[in-house]
């Protein structure tokens, strides 16, 4: 019987584990916002305010903490104003799938949205 117990204590261990802490990572509603919204390429932060509709304070500490865990780097171009663009990494781009994933299930089980 403890052998028993073991291996389904093991198997509760290793299940969700992965599944949680990615969703650590990217589970914040205005995260996944501005990491689906990058998908399309790189925007300036008022293009990002704009279709994400976030605040501007909500907005910069998003991306910096996606900045900070390497999903979007930023780039400045020194023209007069300065523009500052964000665009996602590799790590940022390999989300792409799953984000076509998820729209296909809510296509398929949930009503569509009200805008």
């Amino acid at each position: 019987m403890a052998v028993e117990e073991t291996r389904a204590t093991e198997s509760l261990d290793a299940g969700p584990c992965p599944i949680v802490d990615a969703l650590e990572q990217i589970g914040s509603r205005w995260r996944l916002v501005v990491l689906h919204d990058l998908q399309d390429g790189e925007k300036r932060f008022n293009e990002l305010k704009r279709s994400t509709d976030a605040s501007a304070r909500t907005l910069s500490r998003v991306l910096d903490d996606l900045r900070e865990m390497e999903f979007v780097e930023k780039r400045m171009e020194p023209d007069a104003p300065v523009a500052t663009f964000y665009s996602l990494t590799a790590k940022g781009e390999s989300l792409s799938p799953v984000f076509e994933e998820v729209e296909s299930w809510a296509g398929e089980w949930l009503d569509a949205c009200s805008e």
